[in-house]
């Protein structure tokens, strides 16, 4: 009994020293505290690791139900900038592009709604997976020329074509009294570089950002000096901004090296010909200049800058001329912007379908624009750049400024545009 007592007395007072010691200093408190927090910093750990992401898709498609992603231009992945329709519009506006990063910035797709037509797509363009087989970055497109032939290619360090004499890996012309070695094909009996040194280069970084009307997408491409086909190393960003009415697009070089270099930046759309119809096309040009071409074969200009007035290379008109059957591949200089614009402005019109693009040259170094609309093609390219064709060649003359910028070491340059979809009428029953 006695025995029983001592153990009672015991227990109760060991319950007692652990309350006062223990439960009211609060230790356990603390003891929790900490584990949960342990928990919690090795759950964030995991997480910035992307353990937990892993684990959520393993445990939607386990590893013996993962299909491979598709492959994509330049190894990768497309961007698609999409917006929501406004409902019932009896206006046109656009819905979406796509973007290709692994590509320089080739915008392959420009999907608009047109309400003639309903959903189209205004670049003459093939579907993305079609654009995968062809560029290929192998054979004849090896230097990205796959790209000059579908979408609205970026052209930087230069834009349109150089000529020059044959060399060992291409041809060589002249900067500075330094020659420049550029990857070239024989075309016609001539040596030529065309659409610059960007076309299948896979960007260093990506980013894209959803806005309340549409989206923007940047590129980052840190090309160094294009191995060893440019005097300097090059920085070059992109930017495209979708909305309903506009398409924005920027690119700026940073001159990264230690040496001067020259720059030209073009972006070249191929906008499609919805009804097939290119004579109806109206086409307006903000320039009453043309350079001369020697020769329609090779595409060599003269070195000659010839008036348009009273001929029919003539598109100043306010609300532009027909195309017709002229068959354009003109480059158009000395830019003139009307009071009211913001800055040079040309026009593709398309009566029949009661809408128009409208592209606006905002940067000041944009001296040219090229046409090329093929008399049977299916396309009618319209290119705002920097540059003359053959910037470097010796047909013009020492005192002409063929739009290539000089930028000195740690300077940047920035080319910029807009490009619009608008109605012809406000009635869409009517025409001009």
């Amino acid at each position: 009994m006695y025995a029983a007592l001592i153990r009672q007395r015991f227990a109760e007072w060991r319950r007692q020293v652990w309350h006062a010691a223990i439960m009211r200093s609060g230790a356990i408190t603390m003891a929790v505290t900490t584990v949960v927090l342990l928990v919690l910093a090795f759950g964030w750990r995991e997480h910035k690791r992307g353990r937990f992401a892993l684990l959520k898709a393993e445990l939607k498609h386990p590893a013996t139900s993962r299909v491979a992603p598709p492959p994509q231009p330049g190894g990768q992945d497309v961007i698609v900038l999409e917006r929501t329709p406004i409902g019932a519009s009896t206006m046109p506006e656009f819905l979406s592009t796509t973007v290709l990063p692994g590509r320089g910035m080739n915008v392959l797709q420009i999907r608009a709604f047109v309400p003639s037509k309903g959903e189209v797509e205004l670049l003459a363009s093939p579907t993305l997976a079609d654009a995968v087989t062809i560029m290929t970055g192998t054979g004849g497109d090896a230097n990205g020329a796959a790209s000059l032939t579908l979408g609205a290619p970026i052209e930087i360090p230069w834009a349109g074509r150089i000529y020059g004499a044959a060399a060992e890996d291409g041809l060589v012309t002249t900067w500075n009294g330094e020659g420049i070695n550029l990857p070239a094909e024989r075309h016609n009996g001539t040596f030529v570089s065309t659409g610059g040194l960007l076309l299948r280069r896979a960007s260093t970084s990506v980013k894209a950002n959803v806005m309340p009307d549409g989206g923007a997408a940047e590129a980052v491409y840190d090309v160094g000096d294009f191995n060893d086909h440019w005097p300097s190393r090059m920085q070059i960003t992109t930017s495209v901004q979708l909305s309903g009415r506009a398409l924005e697009m920027k690119v700026v070089a940073l001159n990264k090296g230690n040496e001067p270099q020259p720059i030209g930046i073009g972006w070249r759309p191929r906008f499609a010909l919805l009804n097939k119809n290119r004579q109806a096309l109206m086409l307006r040009v903000p320039s009453a200049i043309r350079a001369e071409v020697r020769d329609r074969h090779t595409g060599i200009p003269s070195g000659r800058l010839l008036p348009v007035a009273g001929t029919e290379y003539d598109f100043t008109a306010r609300t532009g001329a027909a195309l017709g059957s002229l068959n354009l591949d003109d480059t158009f200089v000395q830019l003139r912007q009307a009071p009211l614009d913001s800055g040079p402005v040309a026009e593709l019109r398309d009566p029949a379908n009661n809408y128009g693009l409208r592209i606006t040259m905002l940067s000041t170094t944009i001296k040219a624009l090229h046409v090329t609309a093929p008399a049977n093609g299916d396309f009618v390219a319209i290119a705002p750049q920097f540059n003359y064709d053959d910037p470097f060649g010796h047909e013009w003359p020492k005192d002409e400024d063929t739009g290539m910028v000089v930028l000195q070491p740690g300077r940047s340059v920035m080319w910029r545009i807009r490009l619009e979809i608008f109605a012809l009428t406000s009635n869409p029953d009517s025409r001009l």
